[in-house]
C-alpha cells in the first residue's frame, strides 16, 4: 500500500513539474486597433466630414508574443493555413509570419532577454536588416507621439519643421483592476497635456492612456515598448488606438523564435536618427509642386 501511495505520489510530482515547465513558455495573441480620425482628434485637430471621409478606416493588426522562461519576442503575424490543424509542430493554427516594410522602418520585432532586461529592435531600411538596442520606457512624447500638429508650411518648403514642444505627463497609479487572460491587471493613466496654437489660440490638448499590467507572468513587456512602467503589459487603450491581448497558449517555444537574427547589423539611436532626418529631406527635395502627385523614390546613405 505504501508503495502504491509513493507511486501515485512520484506520478503526481512529476505531471506538477511538467505542468510548470509549460507555464513558463508559450504564445500570446495580441489585437491592435487604429482608427486615424479618432486619434487626430485627440491631438486637437479638428475634421471636417469631408476631412474624415477621406481619411483611412479602422484598421485591425495582429500581434504574437512568444516567451520562454529567459527570452521573449513581439512581432507582427498575419493568420496563414495550417495544412495540419491544430497540432502541428508549433502547435497551433497560427502561422508566423513577420510583416516587414521598407523606407522609414515599418513593422519591428522587438527580443526581450530577461536576465539583464535588455531589449533589440530588428527592422528593414532599405533592404538592410539593422539591430538596435532599446529599452522599455514610458516616453516623454505622449502617447501619440507619432502625431504632429499641421503647420500652414508654403509647398516645396525644404525649412525643417519647427520642434514641437514635449507634452507635461502625468502618471496616475488606479486602484482599478480586471481579469485579461485570467491575470489580475493593474492600471495605470498616462495623462498628456500639450499646449498647441489652433486659429491662432493657444490651446491646451489632454489625452488619456489607460496601461492594464499584470506582475503573475514574471517577465516585464509591452506592446509598446515606449508605454511601460511595470509587469507585462496586456492592455493598452487609448483614443483611437490600443493593443489588447486576445488569447494565450501554454507550449513549448523554440529557442531561434525568441532570438534576434544574427545578420542583422547594428545602428544606434543616433545614426537611426540622422538616416530618418535624410529621408526626410530628401522627400521634401522630390515632393512635387503643390503637394500633388506620386513622390518620386529616393535612398539614403
Amino acid at each position: 500500500m505504501k508503495k502504491l501511495i509513493f507511486a501515485l505520489l512520484s506520478i503526481f510530482s512529476i505531471v506538477s513539474i511538467a505542468d510548470a515547465q509549460k507555464k513558463t513558455s508559450g504564445a500570446i495573441q495580441f489585437e491592435s486597433t487604429v482608427d486615424p480620425a479618432a486619434m487626430a482628434s485627440a491631438s486637437g485637430i479638428q475634421l471636417t466630414d469631408q476631412m474624415k471621409a477621406r481619411m483611412p478606416s479602422t484598421s485591425k493588426s495582429n500581434f504574437e508574443l512568444l516567451f520562454t522562461a529567459t527570452n521573449a519576442s513581439y512581432m507582427p503575424v498575419e493568420e496563414t493555413e495550417d495544412s495540419n490543424g491544430a497540432g502541428g509542430g508549433n502547435g497551433g493554427g497560427m502561422g508566423r509570419m513577420m510583416m516587414r516594410f521598407g523606407g522609414g522602418g515599418g513593422n519591428r520585432e522587438y527580443y526581450y532577454s530577461f536576465a539583464d532586461q535588455k531589449l533589440t529592435e530588428v527592422f528593414d531600411l532599405n533592404d538592410t536588416t539593422y539591430y538596435m538596442p532599446s529599452k522599455l520606457t514610458l516616453s516623454t512624447t505622449g502617447p501619440i507621439g507619432s502625431m504632429r500638429m499641421g503647420g500652414n508650411r508654403t509647398p516645396g518648403d525644404t525649412t525643417k519643421p519647427k520642434p514641437v514642444a514635449p507634452p507635461t505627463i502625468e502618471i496616475v497609479k488606479t486602484d482599478s483592476t480586471k481579469k485579461i487572460l485570467g491575470f489580475t491587471c493593474k492600471q495605470v493613466i498616462v495623462r498628456s497635456t500639450r499646449a498647441i496654437k489652433l486659429l491662432d489660440m493657444d490651446k491646451n490638448v489632454v489625452e488619456e492612456t489607460k496601461i492594464w499590467y499584470t506582475n503573475e507572468l514574471g517577465f516585464n513587456f509591452s506592446p509598446n515598448p515606449n508605454m511601460w512602467t511595470e509587469g507585462t503589459v496586456l492592455a493598452i487603450e487609448g483614443r483611437g488606438n490600443s493593443s489588447i491581448a486576445k488569447s494565450i497558449e501554454y507550449r513549448n517555444v523554440s529557442a531561434k523564435d525568441v532570438t534576434a537574427p544574427k545578420k542583422a547589423k547594428l545602428i544606434t539611436d543616433e545614426e537611426y536618427k540622422t538616416k530618418m532626418e535624410n529621408m526626410m529631406k530628401r522627400f521634401r527635395n522630390n515632393r512635387p509642386p503643390g503637394g500633388g502627385g506620386q513622390v518620386r523614390s529616393f535612398g539614403m546613405n
